[in-house]
Parts: C-alpha cells; structure tokens; sequence
C-alpha cells in the first residue's frame, strides 16, 4: 500500500512505527534521545541490568520515564532464577523454573511469582518477559535448561499456570515465551536459528499445552521464538511466519493479545534478514511488538528500526494497516496494563519465599548421614561453563561464597575450560593438593552437557571417592561422587540452600 503521505518523513506513520518497538537503553538514568522518542510515539521501554541500582533507583527512572507518558510500558526479562535483571548483580534471591518445578508445588509457584511482581510493581514495571513455557525435552538444548519447569508438558503447563496467575495477582503482566516452543531445540537462538523438526501432531501434543494453560491464566502477552518449525512453514522462522503467528498461534489457539518478538538483534534472525529487515517482516507476520536492545541499545538503533518500517510501509513491503493494527494492540495493552497496575496496591515483598522455594528443591543422594554435616572447612572447586547470553556474565553463582560465611576457613578455586590445558596437572595442584587432609567439594554447572566438565569431574572424583559433589544446573543420569547434591539452579538462594546443606544448617 503505498499514497503520497505515506514517506518517510510522514510524522503519523513514524508514530505508528515508534509506538511498535520496545528498546533498551543505557544506563540508570534515561538519556535525553529516550525522552524524546517517547514524546514521539515509543510506547514501550525494556530495563536490563545495565539500567538498575538500587530499587529507589528504578522506581526514580520509573517516573522519569512515564513523565512523558503515563501508560508507558515498562518491560523487563526477570525470569527470577538463572535470568535476572533485578537481582542481576547480586544473583537471585529466587529459585529459577526448573527449581520449582522439581518442588512441584503450584501454590508455591504461584507465591515466588507473586513475589517478584510484588518488587516489579513497586519499581514501576508493568511488563514482565516470563514465564518460559518451553518444555525442556531436549536435554542438551543450550538455551532454555534451568529456565524451563521440567521436561514434561504436564508439569510445564500447570506450572506456567501458577506463574501467570502469581505474577498478575501483583499487578504485573506476564508473558508466555518462547511460541511456539523452544524446549526441543539444539542451537542456540542468539547465535543461529535452531530448528524443531517434530510433527505438528507432536508439537500440538507436547509444546503447545503449556501455552494454552498460559491463556487460560489469563495471560496477554505471548513473546515469539526465533525458530524454524518447519511442520508449520519451512522457509520462515515463528518470529516471521504467518502461518505460526496468525494461524496457529491467533486462529488455533484463540489469542487476541499482544504479540512480542524475542530480542530481533538474536542472530538466528538478525544474520539472515538483519535487524530492520526482521523487524519489518516480524510486524507483516503479525508481531505486535519488537523487542531490541539487550546488545544494540542507541538512538540509531531505534532510529534504524522506525525508519524500516516507515520505508516498508512506503513501498509497500508492509501494510498500513497491519502497522496501525500492531500499534492499536499496543495501545490497548498499555491501557489494560496501566489498569491492572493501579487495581493492585503495592504490598511488602516476603523476602523469605525464594530461600525457602530453594531449600525445598535441594536433593541429596548418597552417604549424606555419613559425610554431612562436613567435618571441618572443605576446599572448594567450582568448574565454571560459558553460559549463554540470555544469563547475565556479571550474575555471580556457586557454593563457596556463602559455604564460607558458614564454615570459616573454607578455601576454592574456580576453574574455567581454558584452565584445563594440562588437566591432570591443573587439577593436581589447584583442586587435590589443597584438599589434603580435608573434604573437596566439587560444584558443576550441568556437567552433562559439558564433556570438559565431565571428564574433571570423573578425574576428580577419581581420586577422591569421599568427594561431595554439587551439580548446580540439570542433573544428569548418574550422580557421581560420595554425596550427590542438586539444586536445580545456581541462584544465589540455590547457593545457600547447598551450603546449609553442607554445613548442616537445613531447617
């Protein structure tokens, strides 16, 4: 559809272009180009770690922020566990998914939830990118892992529920992510496009319950993965496919909300369309809503992405119409959200739930009346993995901080798979030696995925049968060492509830 009006300098047109895009930003206080942009048309804002202090600080940005509009959105990707924003420097004080799952208790889901909206709406965010409705079938998938409930659709489902449910009783709206399914995958979506290739029988069957238990919860946002699901379209990833966005997820399944991408700067759509190319087509499948701005968070950004899909509209690459029916649906989202918000008075966070979600989750296997509590201050090693992008690398993990503050005299050492060159000899003198005479504690980080991280472990148990070993992300078949212990996270309370357990400190 192209006329005389629609152009790039078309001032309606780029309103509606802004009001689509919901970027990020640097720093703690919002630039003077963010102001203006949001007095322009943007709609919506996305907080990172990068953006966050202490809580009077994001509530202070907060205001800042709808100053120049009273029901801008404000998102952020607070999964709570492995994937925190508001905890990002600290690590989270909340089990993550897999955590909870592994309880199994919806109540309890529902209370974590809750309680992380409880902090969200006190800090102003009205958004929040979670809970992942991803069902972990694949157990070497590098992306979702922790994230996920659990491995079964069942699980995952009332799980997704309870979270939906626990998050807007605070006054927060929640998001299903990643649609339709990024569970049964082997890339990773920041760095390539994975592909599912089961059935739609199959997907229907196992990948799409969790999503409909999601909008029987009331959820009204549902955020599209960057992945290539070729039972529903061969050549177009969810993000940019019609037939997964309109048909399945609109016609099938029955949602009329606000259709999010996950961030469009991921390479498995951003290499191969770049990222005003998968913007434009993310908005022409029927996206609502673009995410940007976990790496490429700058005026140019936005300026870049607006302009793309001005010039779409202009040659008719992307219907007016669809980008007037996009920004409509974020409008009336802002509206319902800016609603929810004031219909929720702000109440006191618990604080305790989390550590005690996390206690519940520990699992010990082996001769733990025999070795635990430990008998004196042990050595610690922590074999550490790259973890993907979604984690923040600034998110402190592991066992031997808090196992000092309980144990004094406790020693450790972390060691990376570049450490390993001469892993025999490495081990030798950073993990053995010290451990002389006392006990080893060895904390692994989904060893079952990591072959390097597997064989230290095998080497170090090896030659210390009497080791505990503490697996921090998805347990594996076997539990090697004397002790077994898994947390199912490696939160920050996922690291208390082990080191409680090691210096027998469980309630």
């Amino acid at each position: 559809m192209t006329s005389s009006r629609t152009t790039r300098s078309d001032p309606e047109l780029r309103r509606l272009a802004l009001s689509v895009l919901q970027p990020g930003f640097v720093g703690t206080e919002a630039p003077d180009w963010l102001l203006r942009a949001i007095g322009d048309g943007l709609s919506s804002v996305v907080l990172f770690s990068r953006n966050i202090g202490a809580p009077e600080q994001v509530t202070r940005l907060s205001a800042q922020l709808r100053a120049e509009n009273p029901e801008l959105i404000i998102a952020i990707d607070e999964e709570a566990g492995d994937v925190t924003r508001l905890e990002g420097w600290t690590g989270s004080t909340r089990p993550g998914n897999f955590a909870l799952g592994a309880v199994d208790d919806v109540e309890l889901t529902e209370a974590v939830a809750r309680d992380i909206g409880r902090e969200l709406h006190a800090a102003g965010v009205s958004l929040d990118y979670a809970p992942s409705a991803d069902v972990n079938s694949n157990p070497r998938n590098p992306v979702i892992g922790l994230r996920s409930f659990g491995t079964t659709t069942e699980l995952v489902a009332r799980h997704t529920a309870g979270w939906t449910r626990g998050l807007q009783a605070a006054g927060v709206a929640a998001c299903a992510k990643h649609f339709p399914g990024h569970g049964d995958t082997s890339v990773d979506s920041h760095h390539g496009l994975p592909t599912d290739d089961s059935t739609a029988e199959k997907i229907a069957a196992t990948a799409l319950p969790p999503f409909r238990a999601a909008l029987e919860a009331g959820v009204r946002v549902v955020m599209t993965g960057h992945l290539l699901v070729p039972a529903y379209d061969r050549e177009h990833p969810a993000t940019l496919s019609r037939t997964i966005i309109n048909d399945l997820l609109r016609t099938e399944l029955g949602f009329d909300g606000l259709v999010v991408t996950d961030g469009i700067e991921m390479g498995a759509v951003a290499d191969r369309y770049g990222i005003d190319g998968a913007t434009v087509g993310a908005v022409a499948a029927g996206a609502d809503a673009v995410c940007v701005g976990g790496e490429s968070a700058d005026e140019g950004t936005v300026a870049l992405l607006a302009g793309a899909l001005v010039s779409a509209v202009a040659s008719g690459r992307l219907a007016e119409q669809r980008l007037r029916e996009a920004a409509d649906r974020v409008r009336e989202f802002a509206t319902w959200s800016t609603q929810l918000g004031r219909a929720v008075p702000t109440s006191p966070i618990r604080g305790d739930v989390g550590f005690a979600a996390a206690r519940r989750a520990v699992r010990i296997r082996g001769r733990g009346a025999e070795l635990l509590p430990l008998a004196a201050a042990p050595h610690v090693v922590e074999l550490v993995p790259t973890t993907n992008l979604a984690i923040g690398p600034e998110t402190p993990w592991g066992v031997a901080a808090p196992l000092r503050e309980r144990l004094p005299g406790t020693t450790f050492v972390r060691l990376h798979p570049g450490h390993l060159g001469d892993r025999a000899a490495v081990l030798d003198e950073l993990a053995l030696r010290p451990a002389a005479g006392r006990p080893l504690v060895v904390v692994v980080r989904d060893a079952a995925r990591h072959d390097w991280m597997s064989a230290a472990l095998t080497e170090l148990v090896g030659a210390r049968p009497d080791a505990v070993v503490v697996e921090m992300g998805l347990p594996g078949d076997t539990a090697p060492g004397a002790v077994h212990i898994v947390t199912h996270g490696a939160t920050t309370a996922s690291g208390v509830a082990a080191a409680e357990a090691l210096a027998g400190l469980r309630s």
